[in-house]
């Protein structure tokens, strides 16, 4: 059996989410994968599709907008996340499209989405990103304005989900996790978006309830 096929690399991620769990005492159910689908083609996504995944993961709103419409009319049941950066003047076209957006880190797009929102009739899950690191060249609120943004976006009728972090590269991420997880259920915020290809499993050891999968999925980029 050919172990490096899409569907076999969806067995054995899930199979790491399922073992994670149980050393957390968890339900391997209450993570969600998120197959983080940015800069492959429908070629490159419909073996998932087809094994069964459902949860995808784009950068841009553009290049998402370009290819799955189509794949959506040939697939049911597709949840697309906002994973990237998105500029304000996206926002109407993130909340038609998007079912989640997890990268929300400024008072400006809060405005933006609520617009958009009670525009379109949509509601995404909104996460709000925390730059946990500090690191001046990511996204995300300070830990210092969380606080103000949360309540913002709360005021501002967002449907928040919960908060999501990058933590920095090449230094364990456990503590940064940790902090992630503390800082939701201080704000009451049930959801966790961390944990990529290379740590996963640690974030669902510490509660994340969205993983951002893409490398250990689509195999290393060429």
């Amino acid at each position: 059996m050919d172990t490096d096929t899409p569907a076999a690399r969806l067995t054995d991620v899930l199979a790491r989410i399922d073992r994670a769990a149980r050393l957390a005492k968890r339900a391997a159910a209450d993570v969600t994968l998120i197959a983080v689908s940015k800069t492959h083609d429908g070629n490159a996504i419909e073996p998932l599709l087809a094994a069964g995944q459902r949860d995808f993961g784009e950068n841009r709103v553009q290049e998402a907008q370009a290819k799955w419409p189509e794949l959506m009319a040939r697939w049911a049941g597709v949840r697309l996340h906002l994973v990237g950066q998105l500029q304000s003047n996206k926002a109407d076209a993130a909340v038609a499209l998007f079912d989640c957006i997890h990268s929300i880190d400024r008072p400006s797009l809060v405005e933006a989405l609520a617009a958009a929102i009670a525009k379109t009739g949509r509601c995404p899950d909104c996460f709000i990103q925390v730059n946990i690191g500090d690191e001046a060249q990511k996204g995300g609120v300070a830990l210092a304005g969380l606080t103000a943004l949360l309540t913002q976006a709360r005021d501002a009728g967002l449907p928040l989900a919960g908060l999501m972090a990058v933590p920095p590269e090449g230094i364990e991420p456990a503590p940064f996790f940790a902090l992630l997880a503390k800082l939701a259920r201080d704000h009451a915020l049930p959801g966790l978006s961390m944990g990529m290809s290379g740590d996963f499993e640690t974030a669902v050891q510490l509660g994340t309830t969205h993983v951002r999968v893409g490398s250990a999925l689509f195999g290393a980029r060429g």
